[in-house]
């Protein structure tokens, strides 16, 4: 099969297409043919060897992929052959064929299209982790979304909006936001060209939003800080402003707030039970169409490196796939 190898911790120009043996299912392990494979922002840094877990050398990396099951192996139960599934594997899915654990292979419901399966466990199952089980967003609530329009953030909207919360999607152009509305935003924020702590005040009456999901880090963390309202949460999600803010310590204090962080990644892998109730009730929604999730580009395998490379440059709206 081909995929594409990662051999050395560097830029993502740097990945080769390369032709590998065919996985071979061991007990307990499926191998996937991958129809799509979701590109997320972890994939970039972890290429780079940015990022908190650095695979051993050489590697194949994207952590999520959808398709059809080829082969089960020995004590696989609740799989079998060309069953639709989707797998969040943390690296592997940008190739022809995924060897994934059965444990962290769902299968899907028929209807849902395999690149938007693609996409959803890691930016949608962030968000869903982010502000159901850390925030605790209660419905009336209002919810301020950094980056909205980036996949992880878009994904934010429309779940915020599935709680019942009020939203306000802030992004740094006209044309990112006016996606965000078709998405569901009650409001929106270009804090490229508004002031962001006089906009939040008018949107908000002066109270501030109750929670802030916050993908970018960077400058705008502080002054989002700064407005929060009284018993805000503040959701510690990612850094794809590329710095990594410092706060100071009393501004939490001063507003009786909590900073709360959000590694849906390692939840998972603690609480399988709980991300697949997370997971069901996000398909739900995507059934419903309260949630729709948003494919805006395909690259076929070797272009992935070109989608990282847009990924880091922030020119993403919604989620980018690669389809084997």
């Amino acid at each position: 099969m081909r995929a594409l190898i990662c051999t050395a911790f560097a830029e993502p120009e740097a990945l080769t297409v390369q032709t590998v043996p065919d996985p071979t299912p061991g007990p307990g392990e499926v191998v996937l043919d991958v129809r799509a494979a979701g590109v997320n922002y972890p994939d970039a840094l972890m290429v780079m060897g940015q990022y908190q877990v650095k695979p051993p050398l050489p590697f194949t990396p994207g952590a999520e992929a959808a398709g059809v099951i080829a082969a089960v192996g020995e004590g696989v139960m609740h799989l079998r052959p060309g069953q639709r599934a989707v797998a969040f594997t943390g690296t592997g899915a940008f190739a022809e064929q995924l060897l994934a654990p059965a444990s962290v292979v769902m299968p899907l419901p028929d209807g849902l299209e395999l690149e938007v399966a693609a996409g959803l466990p890691l930016a949608y199952g962030t968000s869903m982790h982010a502000l159901a089980d850390r925030a605790q967003l209660q419905a009336g609530e209002t919810l301020l979304v950094l980056g909205a329009a980036g996949g992880v953030g878009l994904a934010a909207v429309m779940i915020g909006k599935a709680l019942g919360a009020r939203v306000i999607a802030a992004a740094s152009s006209e044309e990112k936001l006016e996606l965000c509305r078709e998405h569901g935003a009650d409001e929106t924020l270009n804090y490229a060209a508004e002031n962001l702590r006089e906009r939040l005040k008018t949107l908000t009456g002066g109270q501030g939003p109750d929670v802030i999901f916050d993908p970018v880090g960077g400058e705008l963390a502080e002054p989002a800080f700064r407005s929060i309202g009284w018993g805000g949460r503040y959701l510690v999600v990612g850094f794809a402003g590329g710095e990594i803010p410092k706060l100071p310590l009393n501004l939490p204090l001063l507003k009786g707030a909590s900073l709360v962080g959000v590694f849906w990644g390692e939840f998972a892998r603690r609480d399988p039970p709980a991300n697949a109730r997370n997971m069901a009730r996000l398909l739900g929604w995507v059934a419903e169409g309260k949630v729709r999730p948003l494919v805006s580009e395909r690259y076929p395998l070797e272009r992935t490196p070109e989608a990282l490379r847009a990924l880091l440059s922030r020119r993403v709206t919604g989620k980018v796939v690669v389809t084997p």
